[in-house]
């Protein structure tokens, strides 16, 4: 019967867009959106409905380091093995798809504490704009033990750390390789165990809650487990029913555990269930919708916080001056998590797209200049 279901003999499904690997980026980002909105009400979400507002976070960004590791497994890794595409390309690549964005916003961060402290409205909270911070978080070297980077546009300490993932990434795909999809599995869950015993050990914390300053740390066996997932992905045909049904019982598996407790790990298991069944589920019918908003993913995460910020600054002075009722005020928290959505859309559509797509044929130019790679040769 397992055979059945899961077997090594039948051609896998390929990864494409506009299924249910797309729909999922959408959704964890919007959840993102409304964690690091969840304070800035009247009162505290995770205070007036639960703490799973306030605690969730961390794992949403655990399922994006994972879902990263997993989708450039199985969209580079032809490419890489056969020498279509060098280690540097691939580097080169990623680093300039993910840095453009976020100099923008830290920039542009940078520029609304300059004119807003000019015109009298210094932050709500200056510590969290503390200039001395701000260095390390704009060149992404927060996450590699460099001190800095607190505050301002927070959450890129994963964007740092993903710059270095992305340069291991040619390295442990070349070791993957020689392995099948069980021993791609095992490899990913027991990196992970081991990973989180050894920060236990040397810093008497939990690998996912290492502080921003080890962010790589944190982040590294995470985006391993998601090329581990990726290997057995492509190796191993799983039943689209039995996929679906995993991804239901996962996702249910997974609020569930949130709604109790943190429990780390088993709701990292449930994520690495819920990916790897997403991505088993053929996409016969492709929603150009499901793709345009994952698409906007990165920008949603990327944007939230800078315009959180900026609305909440005009906000919280409106409240002062007027005297706005609670009422009101949710009004405009909610108006604010729409703009965060608008914003993210806007960004992307008017300035990365056409910014990335110059990039592209910058890449393809670069290629075509350069001398072709030779493809490895058979042992």
């Amino acid at each position: 019967m397992a055979q059945a279901l899961i077997s090594t003999r039948n051609e896998t499904v390929p990864i494409a867009r506009g299924g249910w690997l797309d729909a999922l980026r959408f959704i964890v980002a919007f959840l993102i959106i409304l964690h690091h909105f969840q304070a800035a009400g009247p009162h505290a979400l995770a205070e007036v409905l639960h703490p799973v507002f306030e605690r969730g976070g961390f794992l949403l960004t655990n399922f994006f380091l994972i879902d990263s590791g997993y989708v450039l497994m199985r969209v580079y890794q032809e490419a890489l093995r056969r020498g279509a595409m060098t280690p540097g390309d691939f580097v080169l690549k990623r680093v300039l798809r993910v840095v453009p964005a976020h100099l923008m916003m830290a920039l542009g961060l940078a520029g609304l504490v300059i004119l807003s402290t000019a015109a009298g409205v210094a932050p709500r909270n200056p510590e969290w704009f503390d200039w001395g911070q701000f260095p390390a978080q704009l060149f992404l070297v927060q996450s590699f033990g460099v001190p800095g980077g607190l505050g301002w546009n927070a959450p890129t300490w994963s964007i740092s750390a993903l710059i270095g993932c992305y340069l291991a990434f040619p390295w442990i795909l070349k070791g993957l390789s020689r392995v099948g999809a069980w021993t791609a599995l095992g490899l990913g869950v027991g990196v992970y165990l081991l990973a989180n015993e050894a920060t236990w050990a040397a810093l008497g914390l939990p690998v996912w809650q290492m502080p921003m300053k080890y962010g790589f740390i944190r982040a590294l066996p995470l985006f391993f487990l998601g090329m581990c997932l990726a290997q057995f992905a492509s190796r191993a045909w799983i039943a689209p029913r039995l996929a679906g049904w995993t991804m239901i019982a996962a996702t249910a598996a997974f609020a569930g555990l949130q709604w109790v407790d943190k429990n780390a790990l088993a709701s990292i298991a449930c994520i690495g269930l819920i990916i790897l069944a997403a991505g088993a589920i053929p996409v016969t019918r492709p929603s150009k919708w499901v793709e345009k908003a994952a698409l906007v993913s990165f920008s949603m995460f990327i944007s939230n916080e800078v315009v959180r910020i900026a609305w909440f600054g005009a906000v919280n002075v409106a409240v002062a001056r007027f005297g706005l009722s609670e009422p009101v005020q949710w009004a405009l928290w909610g108006t604010g998590v729409l703009a965060a959505v608008g914003f993210a859309f806007a960004f992307h559509f008017l300035i990365d797209a056409p910014l990335q797509d110059r990039i592209k044929a910058w890449i393809k130019a670069r290629r075509r200049a350069s001398p072709t790679p030779t493809a490895p040769q058979p042992a």
